[in-house]
């Protein structure tokens, strides 16, 4: 069966400090969404300059768009508002070079406990440029990755023994999934030894990009001993509705990049009406997608209208049919 989450920003609002995450957390849930999803970064994925009024709609309600909550307290807070429910939590992503791999095994742990075994820890990398301007370092990105996913499962294996000490139990036996958030050869191969779930940011690649991945990480995980189709072939996708794709993305943007038209937008998002949207995932699932996380960045375009939750539910109930 095709499986579908959805990703909010847990940015602070004008009018309440959690409007604008709990609105989604309340769409995921009385939508039936699979999983709700929040990252954990330490300032927004769209630059200050685009992210004011006139020409992003939403900046009516986060004037702020670097105003972000810490996603694991947030999500913590939201899943206990819900704790009977049955969909998952998760954070898309974090990254192991701000926190050490010990403090995300043990939030984790703490997450999937608090949830009944709902968590899901979402990793990767990290990105230079939400890093180093905090003062941390980066060098050897991927070596740093790989080490911490083996402390990390190292800890959960444990049993609480030897020098660090990881006594927290695992609910009903089981720990949170990993998904891991990855793109080049060598993390291919790390998703392959250690992930739960692929979960690549779909902007960075097209459908037959993906299924190549995809057999890489299959490969890897059976070099390792591992069953290569336990791992969910999930993705992250960035979402732009409107009244039609040349609405999204008309050519005058193309014109002030000084690139012909279509743009290179059209290539990292989906975009035009809901229908348009399914479509395009639904050729995803063709070349192997099994688990589509949304993010509804309609509201980067100057009307809030194109932003409202009524696209955002005919998408969900699509994609849950495919």
């Amino acid at each position: 069966m095709f499986r579908v989450g959805l990703i909010e920003q847990p940015l602070h609002t004008r009018y309440s400090p959690t409007a604008l995450v709990c609105a989604s957390y309340l769409t995921a849930i009385g939508k039936w969404v699979d999983s709700f999803w929040l990252p954990d970064h330490l300032s927004s994925l769209f630059p200050q300059s685009v992210a004011i009024a006139p020409y992003a709609g939403t900046a009516r309600l986060t004037p702020e768009i670097d105003a972000y909550y810490q996603a694991w307290t947030a999500l913590g807070y939201l899943a206990t508002r819900n704790a009977l429910g049955r969909h998952r939590v998760g954070i898309g992503v974090s990254d192991v070079a701000r926190r050490n791999p010990a403090v995300t095994a043990r939030a984790a742990a703490t997450l999937h406990l608090l949830t009944r075994g709902r968590a899901i820890l979402g990793i990767g990398t990290g990105a230079r440029a939400y890093n180093e301007p905090y003062g941390v370092e980066w060098s050897m990105p991927v070596a740093r990755f790989e080490e911490a996913l083996a402390t990390i499962r190292a800890l959960w294996d444990s049993g609480g023994e030897r020098n660090a000490v990881f006594d927290l139990p695992p609910y009903r036996g089981g720990w949170p999934e990993i998904w891991i958030a990855s793109h080049g050869p060598r993390m291919l191969r790390a998703t392959g030894r250690y992930a739960d779930a692929w979960f690549p940011a779909a902007m960075a690649m097209r459908p037959a990009d993906y299924a190549a991945g995809l057999q890489k990480v299959r490969a890897a995980a059976s070099d390792a001993g591992r069953d290569p189709m336990s791992i969910t072939a999930a993705a992250l996708f960035f979402v732009m509705t409107g009244g039609s794709r040349q609405l999204d993305l008309p050519a005058q943007l193309g014109v002030r990049s000084g690139a012909s038209h279509p743009t290179p937008l059209r290539e990292c998002l989906l975009t035009g009406t809901s229908d348009d949207v399914i479509e395009q995932v639904a050729d995803w699932r063709d070349h192997g997608l099994q688990y589509a996380v949304i993010f509804n960045v309609s509201g980067v375009q100057p009307s809030l209208r194109p932003a409202a939750t009524l696209s955002l539910t005919r998408i969900l109930r699509g994609l849950r049919k495919l």
